[in-house]
């Protein structure tokens, strides 16, 4: 049974503020903090790089977990470990060439590796990347098109979810977008068991009380599986 952390997303803080709001969620019970870093190329946004990683590793012990939605994920490896990244999740779809050498580079700077995949993208696509001899450790499942906060949940990307748990039990599964009170159970009910919420946990008047549901239900749905 793997152990259910939940990851607020930072991309819905405020920035003017993000050292003592990245300490708020962890009083809230937070596990880890989840770092969208876009290249404006990848996708359309254009949000945070090492620098910032950096600036709020001063602030803070937490996990750090990098979501890389940039077209050269290579490329990011050696400012991230600098910074402080704790977690490097990087796209199957911006790396089909040279995935292999991403995951050993970011094992090599002592950053967790981990594999994206958009809505569209058949999950069998990140199979080479769990089984390999140097594999990544979490495989991060789009429940909305990245790029941008605040959109609704897809409820057919659970089926990448369910296929991912059943061939592989002890694997860490994520999910984001659209994650919230409403649908964590059809979340952790097919298998996922870290959960990055960024609108349902920042706007909620009781951040502790969403935390906790979506704790409560990623426990419970392990309960009955």
């Amino acid at each position: 049974m793997v152990a259910a952390k939940i990851a607020p997303s930072m991309l819905s803080s405020d920035f003017a503020n993000l050292a003592s709001e990245a300490d708020y969620m962890l009083r809230c019970g937070a596990d880890w903090l989840h770092m969208d870093i876009m290249d404006g190329h990848f996708v359309p946004n254009l949000t945070i790089g090492a620098p910032v990683i950096e600036s709020l590793r001063k602030h803070t012990r937490a996990y750090l977990d990098c979501h890389l939605m940039v077209t050269n994920p290579l490329d990011y490896v050696e400012p991230l470990a600098k910074a402080g990244a704790s977690g490097f999740t990087f796209h199957v779809e911006a790396s089909k060439d040279n995935w292999q050498e991403v995951v050993r580079s970011v094992k090599a700077k002592g950053m967790r590796p981990g594999v994206a995949l958009k809505p569209g993208t058949p999950v069998t696509d990140v199979y080479p990347l769990v089984d390999d001899e140097v594999p990544v450790e979490m495989v991060l499942v789009m429940t909305v098109e990245p790029g941008f906060g605040g959109q609704k949940f897809m409820p057919e990307t659970m089926e990448k979810v369910r296929a991912l748990r059943q061939k592989y039990p002890s694997l860490d599964i994520e999910v984001d977008g659209g994650l919230g009170p409403d649908t964590i159970g059809q979340a952790a009910s097919a298998g996922a068991n870290c959960i990055v919420a960024g609108s349902s946990v920042f706007k909620a008047k009781e951040p502790a009380e969403v935390i906790s549901i979506l704790r409560k239900g990623v426990v419970e749905a392990q309960g009955r599986n």
